[in-house]
């Protein structure tokens, strides 16, 4: 074999071995930084040809199993070839299975399939949102593209429905809709928080997005876009929705130092200005809001930068904290860390009730490269900061 040959060889043997190295110090490594009466039930790390898993969400089914979807991808990028996958948990979070299943597999000319919702809609059936990426034809402003489809199951998750385009299938665009957002509200509307970064005719993608959503008022058949479409000097990016007890509609976004909000009094056709919030954060990472359906209060977990890593090195998405408002986010408190690893990246996370236990699904270490579920009793929140 010729020498340069032979160097070329050697090389890639040594990338492979350090690849599998690096994959066997993921999974080796045990969750740092873990706050007292938290659990960390699984990791599904990086292994050979699946380089990451991540953004997912979860849903309830009728036998009283755990489902969640997720996106297991080949290699790391945002943009890598990624399929959905499934595991279960029949004790509300606290086992899961060690098998993946197989949700959805990309087709001919799809490029990744990613950021899944999970949605229980008020007829009964299973609602699964996602983004389906391709690859930009025209070549010039962004390299990939994509479409928001939704599809249903009538069968507990066993089978899909044929998608349903929320966006329209002649609109090309560049759209981030991120894991676990969708929402039903009591009306039974639909709303999709998305963040639009690049249309044909834009030089480039913007950092800062345009903010709108789509909505459905008949179950999913059929989609519109909201009347409003914000932008803002600030980096908007992200958005997510939670109702309030008045029946508003409160849109949360990342940004640099803190999350930026919008409110909409008409379920979310009209939006007012975006504005920065009481949320403090010093790195731009999305955070996650729902309602904790024991206690009507509303759960935030986010990145709020309060610990002695963050603050010697504001980089990466650290800690991983909660709060709870019994105000529809005046005011925020029982403030406290879930965890504090310096290396965790935390983010990307779904949340889910289960019994009296709250269970997460995201980002935690190495990076955005495995999902990390976390799971801790509802009473924790409130045990966090007794002080308050």
């Amino acid at each position: 074999m010729p020498l340069c040959s032979l160097l070329r060889t050697f090389a890639a043997a040594i990338v492979c071995l350090a690849g599998t190295a690096s994959l066997t110090v993921a999974q080796d490594r045990p969750p740092q930084g873990v706050a007292p009466g938290v659990e960390k039930p699984l990791r599904i790390s990086p292994r050979p040809g699946n380089g990451r898993n991540s953004e997912g969400d979860f849903i309830q089914l009728k036998d009283g199993r755990l489902m969640l979807i997720y996106t297991k991808f080949i290699g790391k990028g945002d943009h890598a070839p990624a399929d959905l996958a499934a595991r279960y948990s029949s004790d509300g979070g606290k086992t899961w299975t060690t098998d993946d299943v197989e949700v959805l597999a990309r087709e001919e000319g799809e490029a990744n399939l990613m950021s899944v919702s999970l949605l229980r809609l008020q007829d009964d059936r299973i609602a699964l949102f996602y983004i389906m990426k391709y690859p930009n034809p025209a070549g010039v402003g962004y390299e990939y593209l994509d479409h928001l489809l939704m599809r249903t199951s009538t069968d507990e998750g066993k089978t899909w429905s044929s998608p349903v385009y929320m966006t329209p299938k002649d609109e090309p665009a560049y759209r981030v809709l991120n894991n676990d957002r969708v929402i039903q509200l009591k009306s039974g509307r639909l709303v999709v928080p998305v963040a639009t970064h690049y249309l044909p005719g834009w030089k480039t993608m913007r950092p800062s997005a345009q903010i709108h959503c789509y909505l459905s008022d008949d179950a999913g058949e059929t989609w519109r876009a909201s009347r409003s479409t914000l932008e803002s000097e600030l980096l908007v990016q992200e958005p997510g929705v939670v109702e309030l007890k008045d029946g508003r509609l409160m849109m949360f976004c990342r940004s640099r130092d803190c999350e930026v909000v919008t409110y909409s009094e008409d379920g979310g056709e009209t939006w007012s200005k975006l504005k920065k919030s009481n949320i403090p954060q010093p790195t731009p990472s999305p955070a996650t809001i729902e309602r904790i359906p024991s206690t009507g209060d509303l759960l935030l977990v986010w990145n709020n930068g309060d610990d002695p890593a963050a603050k010697a090195k504001p980089i990466g998405r650290r800690p991983f904290t909660a709060a709870i408002s019994s105000d529809d986010g005046a005011t925020w408190k029982h403030v406290k860390n879930i965890g504090t690893d310096p290396d965790g990246w935390y983010c990307y996370t779904a949340m889910q009730f289960a019994g009296d236990h709250v269970v997460l699904g995201h980002c935690e270490y190495p990076r955005l490269n495995s999902l990390q579920i976390t799971r801790f009793p509802v009473k924790w929140l409130y045990e966090a900061a007794k002080e308050d």
